[in-house]
């Protein structure tokens, strides 16, 4: 097996023990990303000079040698930043993001940038300014989005991690598509700065990973206090990996009958009640709640991300930075034939935002959403007074195929489980819980109060070992045509 293959636990130790070096561990990387990229299409830009430079100098730290990919709208020095946009196509950023800057100083290797749906904006990471990004488990079906692209270059093991963001889903969504598993933080415990900004107070950087114990590794290095970014909560975070341990016992467990009474994939449907079971049987107590507020959860998202977003693009005007219509014959003209690089999703939203914060409707909409937001975020944390832990399934659907979803309507049902995470600002894993009749992965949701990641790894470590479902590599349809 190649050591694309292995874990990030499992590399640590090889380095440690000197069985391999991180030249070789990134070799083994850049060979199968010369063999499946061209079927997957994960990155927009591969940095193996950069990679290659970095271990040349010599290495330390806790990922010391670990190469990892970064979705391609988090800042990185000296490399291309596009956001998967024509805007920002060569846009060629002058400092690194925290995040950047964290793992480097663990000795982490930037093997790549991340393909995604423009500016963030999407679920299947079809609306790409460049080219869609295919599913590893099968490359006729989507990633899912928006950071599909990472979720991709894990699953098919061209990086040991990645980083994505998520502001309404698009790490989980993703994660339960591609088979592996993927973190929101709770909204202030990563660094946003150098993120670029989509719906500022949604936005999450997040984590995918092969399995929980690599995700506890990877939120050590990244959670902490930054004075760079206005939002950034200054606690002391714990060693999130003293949470991996087999303990369910007392954990009281909340259903929202809301979830589970939506419209969804009757395989998802059984595979998340199956494991809801095992973590009953593993001496969790679970019980069905009410939580009112989330029939209104998706709407409310839309409304507040379109209105940030419309307010966050505004600075792609032609006149700071970013792409620019040179000949114009006056700054109207300049304006327009500039912005006409968004595409038609983002030019969606930057509309649909614009009118719900126009004059006389923004009552009607954008405040009544702020409310809905505030319900939801108060029911939540009542529930959080008597419960641990909230589960529901990921995504209502496995993957859908490439170009099978074209109204933006059903698009955007994707992330019906997901939003209400982002509304109110809780930490939330998506792992693996089975898969459906064509071999398609199916991921559970677990949510639980600000700050308690480590209850959320604790349960998801429990969970991943009861079903015995971790990623066993790169299984996409090339990967067999190849026998690798």
């Amino acid at each position: 097996m190649g050591l694309y293959n292995y874990t990030i636990h499992q590399l640590q130790e090889l380095i440690a023990g000197k069985e391999v070096t991180a030249k070789e561990l990134l070799d083994s990387f850049l060979e199968n990303i010369e063999n499946v990229e061209e079927e997957v299409k994960a990155y927009i830009t591969i940095t193996e000079g950069e990679a290659r430079s970095r271990i040349e100098q010599g290495l330390q730290g806790k990922l010391a040698g670990i190469p990892i990919a970064v979705k391609d709208n988090i800042s990185t020095e000296g490399i291309k930043t596009t956001c998967a946009s024509r805007i920002l196509e060569d846009y060629v950023p002058p400092f690194d993001a925290t995040v950047i800057r964290r793992l480097k100083e663990e000795g982490a290797v930037i093997i790549g940038k991340n393909n995604l749906d423009e500016f963030a904006m999407g679920s299947s990471t079809e609306n790409s300014a460049f080219f869609p990004t295919r599913n590893p488990r099968n490359t006729d079906y989507v990633p899912g989005g928006s950071s599909g692209g990472s979720a991709a270059a894990v699953a098919a093991g061209e990086a040991a991690g990645a980083l994505g963001s998520d502001t309404g889903g698009s790490v989980r969504q993703p994660a339960s598509f591609c088979g592996i598993v993927g973190l929101k933080p709770t909204y202030g415990s990563i660094s946003r700065y150098g993120l670029a900004a989509f719906a500022s107070s949604l936005d999450q950087i997040g984590i995918f990973s092969r399995d929980v114990e690599d995700t506890a590794i990877l939120l050590n290095v990244l959670t902490g206090y930054d004075p760079l970014d206005s939002t950034s909560a200054k606690l002391q975070h714990p060693d999130y990996t003293d949470f991996l341990k087999d303990e369910l016992e007392g954990m009281k467990i909340a259903l929202p009958e809301e979830y589970f009474s939506v419209d969804m994939d009757p395989e998802v449907r059984e595979c998340v009640i199956t494991a809801v079971r095992k973590l009953e049987e593993a001496g969790a107590e679970i019980e069905e709640v009410r939580l009112s507020g989330l029939k209104y959860a998706l709407a409310a998202y839309y409304i507040i991300s379109s209105a940030e977003a419309s307010s966050n693009l505004a600075r792609y005007d032609g006149v700071r930075y970013g792409y620019r219509f040179s000949n114009a014959r006056g700054i109207n003209e300049m304006y327009e034939k500039s912005r006409k690089e968004f595409g038609d999703e983002v030019k969606r939203r930057i509309l649909f935002g614009t009118y719900v914060l126009s004059s006389g409707k923004y009552e009607d909409y954008y405040l009544k959403a702020q409310k809905a937001r505030k319900q939801l975020t108060e029911e939540i944390q009542n529930l959080f007074r008597e419960y641990h832990l909230l589960v529901s399934p990921a995504t209502p659907t496995t993957a859908f195929k490439l170009g099978a979803v074209k109204d933006p309507f059903e698009m955007d049902q994707t992330g019906i489980f997901t939003v209400a995470a982002n509304l109110s600002g809780i930490p939330a894993i998506s792992i693996p819980c089975g898969v459906d009749s064509r071999n398609l992965p199916v991921g559970i949701q677990i949510m639980g109060p600000h700050f308690q990641e480590g209850r959320l790894i604790q349960a998801a470590y429990s969970l991943e070992n009861i079903l015995g479902f971790k990623d066993p590599g790169y299984c996409g349809r090339y990967c067999h045509e190849q026998k690798l």
